[in-house]
């Protein structure tokens, strides 16, 4: 089904050779070799530093949603940014629920509106379009490079590498800097075969998440994907395996192109921007994936990631143990100490029985999953039970065509309940199920309490990912757990899907102001809407309190910062730090803020007995206080920068990390102006909330070139332990970043 080289390969003529076949075949060295990748062509078109060892990339456009775009636009704007410099989409897909937290939602839509008018921006309404659904129906084309503030930006079947990153890096490209990074590695994807009937995108994307996630096969690379396979999977087949590359960690992703992508782009009104892009004969990739599509099954990934992956097949024979180890996973993941109602309890006469079916953004709510789902359930029904389903097409021109089809009234007649275009249940901001609910899902992520759920308040519920054909074939089969390929006659899909573009939903609703700033509109701001609080630069010495500690093998991003309700404070960014490890770690806040005020009342009276109390005779002119956490692997997830920032408008001054699992959230980590210090065997370390670790010298040592710093760890019950942390790849922009206190600061300088 999968297989997995981890070494260099040569790719010619439809096969791969190991690294050391090359010279033999006469083939040029790796270095020489790697310009033959699609990669290495956009990237080189986009670098701007004439060096492509360590890359300045400038990108084609960007775009944000309304959790982010508040926050991105009140950081460039203090930075000096007095317009656009490059086509910037503002979409409103993520807080469309307006009735959560009053007005704020809408505040924030109305200040986007203000902004594009402003700055010369693209304005999309809310309900009109999921974000990555919009870009790729108006922006993405082969060669191009797009930038987003949401992991999830791949656009990678259009020929275009989209990466997905932290509001900063954003700012940067408005401030008219650049995205700085090594060259990163290039992994061949190789597809053979074509999909079986009952088999669709997700299938193919959780098999892949599984294969390399654990593993960190692709972790920070671009993946590259091409083969004989491609030629059979439709735009939006390629699209929903394409948005899931997330999930493997990695960097970008980036297609072959073919006359599917030349006659899409056209009937998108774009044919003008297709061009043929292949990998070259010879070129060389850092590592090899080869997917054999006719091999792949309908999958279920469990609770808690997108990994936890099995066929439904192997789920339904071993039902007992897969749902024991998601009780203990349960557990483990949410701190629970009593264990809740066991979900071996939803089996019931050999089958597993479901409470929630959705379909719905960026992954699921695309035409074609659509179709196939309507089609599955025609004539049939959802039932009367406790089992219901949603679905949420991806954007308006795909719901109106969806319309003159009759596809909406298939699904409506079959129970479905049809809603808006609209990211909310990906997240936790709609469609939560009710407590010991199990819902089957075609979006993007099944986190921990990413739902919606509040373990804090006894309330737990679970979320497996599955395709829309297998979630159509249990709501038809009354929410028993169905595979697609169970169905007597599943529909094929088909590598064309009959679809006709109609853009004039658009046309009536979105504020098309790209390149036409004006400068004499002025921003509307809700009351919720507030500046970042001051930072302050770093000083010589830093003693600082672990305020969380976690052993997970890997902390998500919404661990760090909950999704869901949250998202309504996202513009305010004191009010939305109160939330920060608060399905975690509920002490974290209390214990942050308490370090936070002392460290305050240092810079303004360093006399003050509480403040010598706690610096134990250092010096208070010197030494600072703050906050840290400490995890294995942070970052998994959201590019959402609100998972660094709260920790810093808290206090927060460094991550102590074995390993970070993605690189825009260490990104985050150090535009927020915290160090993202590594240290080996964390676990025998065993740093626990309350312990403090001085680091001394530490702005010499980022004022210089050092990455490695001897700190020592203070025990509350006395005794000390020597510990190395390292600062490895820092750059000297982001040592200067960090020593400024964070992005602003340094702009600002």
């Amino acid at each position: 089904m999968l297989k997995i080289t981890r070494q260099g390969v040569y790719y010619q003529n439809g096969a791969f050779f190991p690294r050391q076949a090359g010279a033999a075949k006469g083939l040029p060295a790796p270095e020489q070799a790697r310009q033959g990748t699609m990669a290495y062509g956009i990237l080189s078109a986009h670098n701007t530093n004439g060096s492509m060892d360590r890359l300045s990339i400038r990108f084609d456009a960007m775009a944000s949603h309304d959790i982010t775009y508040v926050g991105i636009i009140q950081t460039a704007r203090a930075s000096g940014m007095e317009e656009f410099p490059l086509p910037y989409v503002l979409t409103n897909c993520h807080n469309s629920l307006c009735a959560v937290g009053g007005t704020i939602n809408e505040d924030d839509h109305i200040f986007g509106l203000s902004a594009a008018k402003k700055y010369g921006g693209e304005f999309v309404p809310a309900h009109q379009s999921v974000i990555h659904s919009y870009m790729r129906e108006r922006y993405a084309a082969p060669g191009r490079m797009i930038l987003g503030s949401d992991s999830h930006t791949r656009y990678g079947a259009y020929g275009c590498m989209a990466i997905g990153e932290g509001g900063p890096e954003l700012a940067r490209q408005l401030l008219r800097k650049t995205y700085d990074i090594a060259y990163p590695p290039v992994v061949a994807v190789y597809l053979t075969g074509a999909p079986r009937p009952g088999v669709g995108p997700q299938d193919v994307a959780l098999a892949l998440v599984k294969a390399t996630f654990q593993s960190g096969a692709v972790k920070n690379a671009v993946m590259e994907f091409f083969g004989p396979g491609v030629a059979s999977l439709s735009m939006d087949y390629r699209s929903g395996i394409d948005v899931m590359t997330t999930e493997t960690t990695c960097l970008s992703s980036v297609w072959a192109t073919d006359d599917a992508l030349r006659d899409h782009l056209t009937l998108l009104g774009r044919g003008e921007q297709y061009r043929l892009q292949q990998p070259a004969q010879g070129a060389y990739y850092d590592a090899l994936v080869e997917v054999a599509l006719d091999q792949i099954e309908p999958m279920i990934a469990l609770p808690f990631h997108p990994s936890n992956a099995y066929t439904i097949r192997e789920f339904k024979a071993n039902m007992d143990d897969l749902l024991h180890q998601v009780d203990q996973d349960t557990l483990r993941q949410l701190g629970l100490k009593t264990p809740p109602a066991s979900l071996r309890r939803k089996i019931a006469n050999g089958s597993f029985m479901v409470d929630q079916g959705v379909i719905a953004g960026c992954s699921g709510g695309t035409y074609q999953n659509i179709v196939r789902a309507a089609q599955i359930l025609e004539g049939g029904s959802t039932g009367s039970g406790g089992f219901w389903l949603s679905v949420y097409p991806t954007s308006q021109p795909v719901n109106l065509e969806l319309t003159r089809w009759g596809y909406i009234a298939s699904l409506m007649a079959a129970g479905a309940s049809v809603r808006s275009c609209f990211c909310g249940p990906c997240f936790g901001a709609g469609d939560v199920p009710a407590n010991g609910g199990f819902s089957i899902r075609h979006s993007t992520r099944n986190f921990p309490n990413r739902e919606g759920s509040k373990p804090s308040d006894a309330q737990i519920s679970y979320v497996a990912l599955m395709d829309a054909r297998s979630i159509a074939a249990t709501a038809r089969n009354g929410g028993a757990l169905t595979g697609a390929d169970e169905l007597p006659n599943p529909p094929a899909d088909p590598a064309v899907e009959p679809f006709q573009y109609d853009e004039s939903p658009y046309r009536a609703r979105v504020y098309f102001g790209v390149g036409r700033a004006d400068p004499s509109q002025e921003l509307v701001f809700g009351p919720n809407i507030a500046d970042w609080p001051e930072q302050v630069p770093l000083p010589e010495d830093l003693l600082l309190t672990v305020c969380a500690a976690i052993y997970d093998s890997v902390t998500t991003t919404d661990e760090l910062i909950p999704s869901g309700e949250t998202s309504s404070y996202r513009s305010n960014p004191l009010k939305l730090s109160e939330f920060a490890l608060s399905r975690k770690d509920p002490q974290y806040v209390p214990r942050a803020k308490a370090i936070q005020e002392v460290e305050r009342l240092r810079r303004a009276n360093p006399s003050d007995p509480r403040v010598a109390e706690a610096l134990e005779g250092r010096d208070p002119a010197r030494t600072g206080l703050g906050s840290l956490v400490m995890a294995l692997k942070p970052g998994d997830g959201s590019a959402r920068e609100q998972a660094a920032s709260c920790q810093r408008v808290l206090g927060g001054c460094a991550n102590i990390a074995g390993a970070y699992a993605t690189k825009r959230y260490r990104s985050n980590v150090v535009n927020w102006g915290m160090l993202p210090f590594e240290a080996e065997d964390l676990e025998a370390l065993n740093l626990q909330p309350g312990d403090r670790v001085f680091l001394p010298g530490v702005r010499s040592l980022l004022e210089g070139e050092g990455e490695r710093l001897e700190a020592t760890v203070l025990r509350p019950a006395g005794g000390t332990v020597p510990v190395v942390l390292s600062l490895p790849g820092l750059t000297r922009e982001e040592r200067d970043i960090i020593l400024a206190g964070c992005l602003i600061n340094y702009y600002a300088k």
